[in-house]
């Protein structure tokens, strides 16, 4: 997937007028930990605790431009998606329905509802809230935003693009662990690193619970896996996306698995090395990064902390040594 100069300058001036950049730090405590440099690219800073609202903006920016009389969407989601959808919808004046599985995190729908979001719970999946949340747009007329599109890994791609050029050619991190729930983080991953000129290998990751892209990547073509994963919510993926996987196909040195045990020691590990407060799939790359310290043959390592939105009794129990 690639992008031309002028469709990445709007979309930084897009994003920029929301989101400023986020920081990324070496943490010291964490180099000690792992044997090298590990760089952070703190997502969990953006103003909806996650990197999603970043593709929000850009899609919705080219929504409004190709059809003005749009009045109402509807998406699926766990979480992220859908506050970036709100995020979005209310900066450009839209009413928003969002689907979510029954016994989604709590504390996402919470903050989806105080975007305006109408908020509707159907199936056990995120896969069967996408196929009701397709159903109900053609039922009303709405137009049904897709947690993956050219649009939306396009903004992705600006916190890419901000790590990346903070490092000169040859100074960035030898591998970069990209966390894959449905795709746009490792596809914006792979175009800015294009785009940049940089040359850090990228390791997708997924959960050990939700092995979609790990079993197509091996397979070479979509392979349905069941959801299982009780932490790593942003990951439970349970049908890869056909160009999301060619791309992973293409661009991705390797897919690693985390379980529910070492993504909760990852986000342990956050917390008291860094301070920062990671949900499941946001500790996905340090749970990598752990589990797989040769491959960057003692250089550094880099890893987005894609989002801070956990459950106050979720993270509470993670604290204290369960997940």
């Amino acid at each position: 997937m690639q992008f031309s100069e002028a469709e990445v300058t709007r979309a930084r001036e897009t994003v920029r007028a929301f989101v400023p950049p986020t920081p990324q730090y070496a943490w010291p405590l964490l180099r000690d930990r792992v044997g090298v440099p590990v760089w952070v690219k703190h997502e969990n800073h953006t103003p909806a605790g996650a990197f999603k609202v970043r593709g929000g903006m850009t899609y919705f920016d080219a929504l409004v431009r190709r059809s003005p009389g749009i009045r109402g969407v509807i998406s699926a989601t766990r979480g992220n998606h859908g506050q970036s959808v709100g995020w979005a919808a209310r900066r450009f004046g839209l009413q928003a329905a969002i689907v979510v599985p029954h016994g989604n995190s709590v504390e996402k729908n919470a903050a989806m509802r105080a975007l305006g979001v109408t908020l509707l719970e159907h199936g056990e999946d995120f896969q069967a809230a996408r196929e009701y949340a397709t159903a109900v747009a053609a039922q009303r007329g709405l137009h049904m935003v897709p947690s993956f599109h050219r649009d939306v890994v396009l903004g992705v791609m600006t916190y890419w693009l901000e790590f990346f050029e903070s490092f000169a050619p040859g100074e960035e991190p030898a591998v970069v662990y990209v966390p894959i729930g449905l795709g746009s983080g490792f596809c914006a991953a792979a175009a800015a690193r294009a785009h940049s000129g940089r040359r850090s290998r990228l390791v997708g990751v997924v959960s050990a619970h939700a092995t979609t892209y790990l079993d197509s990547f091996r397979a070479g073509r979509v392979v349905e896996a069941p959801v299982h994963t009780q932490l790593a919510d942003g990951m439970a993926c349970r049908i890869a996306d056909q160009e999301a996987l060619e791309i992973v196909l293409r661009e991705a040195d390797d897919i690693v698995a985390v379980t529910d045990d070492e993504v909760a020691a990852a986000m342990r590990i956050l917390f008291a090395d860094t301070h920062n407060v990671a949900e499941g799939a946001g500790a996905a790359g340090l749970a990598a990064v752990l589990r797989d310290r040769a491959r960057a043959g003692g250089g550094a390592v880099g890893f987005a902390l894609t989002g801070g939105n956990v459950d106050s009794d979720v993270f509470a129990r993670v604290l204290s040594g369960g997940r």
